[in-house]
């Protein structure tokens, strides 16, 4: 298995997306890329830890590449506002990649001057490109919540419509592969 950090907003959005991937095996909510050693959500929330809410994933790299997921990140959030996704602001909220190799860091990069020089998003990409440091999971409540609460509220109208572009995506992939 390959690992893939990534933060784009709120962790719950990005988790109901990759468990829906073909060749991910887990998708782990947590915090990264804070000062503060066992951060808890009260404290991310307040911006006092550095951290940013991510998912760490876990993928068959014989099913699904690595670039293959950040085309999926790319796609479901918006990676040119800084520290903000729709209604959910502060640094925990930054749109980040955090790498694991060379490899992984230079398909970021790459991936990100491609896009920037596509046009393709009208402002400049402000995704942080970073080495992983620690992860730390995330509490129990918070791993597998559009699973377990699809119809609340907030998965309703920030998280269903992820999925429903994300499965957007994949149809039209399929139909030009």
């Amino acid at each position: 298995m390959d690992k893939a950090t990534l933060a784009g907003g709120c962790f719950w959005c990005l988790d109901g997306v990759y468990q829906q991937v073909s060749g991910v095996q887990s998708v782990v909510s947590g915090y990264i890329g804070g000062h503060v050693p066992q951060p808890n959500y009260r404290a991310v929330c307040n911006g006092i830890t550095g951290h940013a809410e991510a998912v760490e994933i876990l993928f068959d790299p014989q099913q699904i590449g690595y670039g293959d997921l950040l085309d999926i990140f790319f796609a479901i959030h918006d990676p040119t506002t800084p520290n903000r996704q729709g209604y959910d602001v502060g640094t925990q909220y930054r749109s980040a990649i955090f790498y694991h190799d060379d490899k992984q860091q230079q398909q970021a990069t790459t991936l990100i001057d491609t896009l920037n020089a596509s046009g393709l998003f009208p402002s400049p990409i402000v995704t942080e490109v970073t080495p992983a440091g620690i992860f730390y999971p995330a509490e129990n409540y918070h791993q597998s919540y559009y699973l377990q609460h699809p119809q609340e509220p907030y998965c309703q109208a920030v998280i269903a419509p992820k999925l429903h572009k994300f499965q957007q995506l994949f149809n039209h992939l399929r139909r030009a592969g």
